[in-house]
Order: C-alpha cells, then structure tokens, then sequence
C-alpha cells in the first residue's frame, strides 16, 4: 500500500481501471452476441418480444413516429456508443432488458381501484398491496395501441397486465429457444454456453459463459415508453444548478421504460436517461467521471467485492449523480483527490445510513431491501480507507 498521490492515482488508473474495461468491454461484446440470438429466437417463436436489438431508437413500436426518433438521432449523434438494453452491475452480473412488442401510445392512469386476485387470477378476500414509490400497475387500456395478445389471460387479468405471468411465458420461453438455438451446456465447447438459473422469485437469471469467466444475467422483459416523462419522477428539484436546462429536457425527452420484475408491480426504470446524464460529465475539464470509475475499482477491488455485490456500480452512479447535483461549479472538480474523497464520503454516508435516495423518484431508498450485514461490512472498510486514504496498487 501506497500514499495517496497523483502518480500512484495514474498508476491505478493504468494497471486497474482501463485492464477493467478491457475486460467488462469484451465480455459485454460477447455476452450481447449470445443474448441477441437468444432473444432474436423469442421473437420469432413469439410475438410479444423483441430482440435485444430493437432496444431504444430500434423499438418497432415508435417505428412510424419520424418526429421522435429524428429528435434522438440527433440528440445521440456524437456520443459514444451503448447498448440501452445492457446494464453492467458488476464485472459477472448484468441486467439485460428484453422490449415488449405491441404496446404503444402509452398514458398516466389516475383512476384507482383495488385488485382482488393472485397472480394465477384466483380471487382474493383482501385486496393485494399497493405498490411501491418505483413501481406502479399497468393496465392494458393505458396504450392507444396495443396487440390482441396483451388481452389475453396469459397475460392480463381483469384488464391489468401481471409481470409474474408475462415471466412465466418468457422463462418457458428462454428455456425452449435455448435448446434450438444449441446454447445449452450439451453442445460444442467452442460455443458460449447458456443455463438458466434457479430462482425464488419470479425474476429470470441466466448463466452465460464467457472466453473469460461466467457472467450472470437478469434477462428483464420491458414496456419501453419513449413518449412522455412518468409523474412519478419529479425531477428536476427547485433551483439546483446541475445539470443545465438543456440537459434536462434532453433527459427527460428520452422517457422511461416498465420493467417485469415483481409479481404484481412494474418497475420505473430510467436506463436511457442516466446514460445520457453520464454524457459530457466533464465537458468543463472536470474530473467528475474519473472520479467514478476509481471509485468503481476501488469498491470491485476492495471495499465490496464478489461477483453479487451488495453495492454495484448502479449504486455508485447514483451517488455520483447526488454529489454532482450538490457540488455543480467547475472549480468543485479540479482537483482530483478533492472530489474523490468527498465522494466516497457520500458513499459511506449513504451505506452507514442503509438510505440512497433513487436520483429520479426521491422517496425511493435504493438500500432497503439489501443485506444489513453486508452493508455494514462495506461501511466499515469505507471507514479505513478515509481514515487512510491508500490505494492498493499490487
């Protein structure tokens, strides 16, 4: 272990951070490869999904609206380039969202009622819970547009559209298109072998090996809904200074997406527009982005590693999201070791606490469901290093 200096900084970047992106960058590349196909055979043996590949600007669903996707072709002209389907937790764990076909022209809904029935459609004497701050109902009546296979009772009870039954239809789904596409572990050694994965839950986990290792994938069906910005989500907060104006309505233009992820509630999700507030972090000169992929490293290297971590770089982009809101002035990121530190502080903070704030529905806690234990552990080594700010560079 080493002082914390502005060469040993270069040297971690040099030896630990970019050998991480070559490697994540090359199994993500192999990874989608394998899940395309996948995906590609789902579609074909159904069509309520899509391939991987219709993701974002490529949806079949806003295929006709000229106005918006040339809006978003411009908006991401220049930029670098990602797959709005794959989102990288951790070097062995990925969530990759599946679209949904023939759901279009979606709106709020206001209108509340109680549902009185199990996932199997069974009636119930109590009425299920309401959902959470992320999550929400989704009844087939709230697109303009939608295929006769949404209303069918696979899928849909009593007008609601039920993530536990549209996962039960994609898991048997995965399992079939995975033996004829040959990715299944019976055939040649040479080809990237595919196992789905047990799972208490209704969730579907797949197990994809790489070149280099095993990387686990949540494969996440999604109502992708470009069109409009969900109430949920008030944001921007009064008078905060970052990110500008512009930003925002460039932001909030790309929409959201629904995720079948619970039994009864879809997940808000807002992978396109966090990736766009990652865009030009530092066009200032700052050091907003390199402060997080060493934070990344350090928390993969030391402070929460393993290949399910209780903190994942979803966490830490969202702490890097609070403390660029708090700290929006250019001279706030000159200096390296300035910034990194003070990140890190909001991160244990955060961990300490058991409480992350979603950066878009604010009275969402991202650590509410984690591990006390593990999150303490990760506390506790967060402690060490601000009392002894070191990089391990062996």
């Amino acid at each position: 272990m080493k002082p914390f200096t502005d060469e040993d900084v270069e040297i971690y970047i040099q030896s630990k951070v970019e050998q991480r992106h070559d490697l994540v960058s090359k199994a993500v590349e192999e990874v989608q490869k394998i899940i395309q196909q996948l995906t590609a055979e789902i579609s074909y043996k159904a069509t309520r999904f899509q391939a991987i590949s219709n993701s974002g600007i490529h949806n079949e669903n806003i295929k006709d609206q000229t106005a918006l996707l040339a809006k978003w072709s411009a908006m991401l002209r220049g930029k670098r380039p990602f797959h709005p389907s794959i989102q990288v937790l951790a070097p062995s764990q990925f969530i990759i969202t599946v679209p949904l076909r023939g759901l279009s022209g979606y709106r709020e809904y206001q209108v509340r009622h109680w549902r009185y029935y199990t996932v199997h459609g069974a009636k119930l004497l109590s009425s299920v819970r309401d959902p959470e701050e992320l999550h929400q109902w989704l009844e087939v009546k709230q697109f303009s547009k939608s295929l006769q296979q949404w209303h069918e009772k696979d899928v849909n009870i009593e007008g609601d559209l039920v993530p536990a039954k549209v996962l039960i239809i994609f898991r048997e789904l995965v399992e079939k298109s995975i033996i004829s596409c040959n990715l299944s572990s019976e055939f040649s050694v040479d080809r990237c072998k595919v196992t789905v994965l047990e799972s208490f839950s209704s969730v579907v986990r797949v197990a994809v090996e790489t070149s280099e290792s095993q990387v686990e994938v949540e494969l996440v069906p999604a109502v992708e809904i470009p069109t409009c910005w969900p109430e949920k989500a008030q944001w921007p907060r009064c008078l905060k200074r970052w990110p500008s104006q512009e930003k925002v309505q460039c932001v909030k233009s790309l929409g959201f997406d629904l995720l079948a992820r619970s039994n009864y509630h879809w997940q808000l999700s807002f992978s396109r527009a966090e990736h766009l507030l990652m865009e030009g972090l530092d066009e200032d000169g700052g050091c907003r982005m390199r402060c997080f992929r060493v934070m990344r490293q350090m928390k993969e290297d030391v402070w929460c590693a393993g290949n399910k971590p209780v903190i994942t770089a979803y966490h830490l982009q969202t702490v890097l999201f609070w403390t660029c809101e708090k700290y929006p002035r250019t001279k706030d990121w000159r200096c390296f070791p300035k910034a990194f530190l003070r990140l890190v502080q909001k991160l244990h903070k955060c961990v300490s606490q058991r409480f992350l704030k979603h950066y878009f529905v604010k009275n969402t806690n991202l650590l509410k469901y984690a591990n006390t234990s593990d999150l303490d552990l990760v506390a506790s080594k967060l402690s060490v290093f601000l009392e002894n700010p070191v990089f391990c560079l062996e």
